[in-house]
């Protein structure tokens, strides 16, 4: 089991930066994968960004490539999402998640568990 809490969303103007926390508790079998995904109103959800735990090991959608950074903290069992350059189209509820399987960690993964979700807009 894992419990992840997302926080550091907020608004601002394209061009600017966030980062995003994800604090996660729980066995740490469960979140051998942890990734960031988002959903913007009438659209699919989009996975963004995923991190393996052990080696590092990053994976990121091409519309953030460049852009955003993941990265963790794993002493503090935090993981991040730093973004960067932000478009009006990166406005989305960004959603932190875990898996407890240690392969195939990248944006194909199916993720067993999911945050409440922050609330992030671009504006142009």
């Amino acid at each position: 089991q894992v419990q992840l809490v997302e926080s550091g969303g907020g608004s601002v103007q394209a061009g600017g930066s966030l980062r995003l926390s994800c604090a996660a508790s729980g066995y740490t079998g469960s979140r051998n994968c942890m990734g960031w995904f988002r959903q913007a109103p009438g659209k699919e959800r989009e996975g963004v960004a995923t991190i393996y735990r052990t080696s590092g090991i990053t994976d990121y959608a091409d519309s953030v490539k460049g852009r955003f950074a993941i990265s963790q903290d794993n002493a503090k069992n935090m993981v991040y999402l730093q973004m960067n350059s932000l478009k009006p189209e990166d406005t989305a509820t960004y959603y932190c998640a875990a898996d407890s399987h240690w392969w195939g960690c990248n944006l194909n993964r199916v993720f067993e568990n999911w945050g409440q979700g922050t609330q992030v807009t671009v504006s142009s």
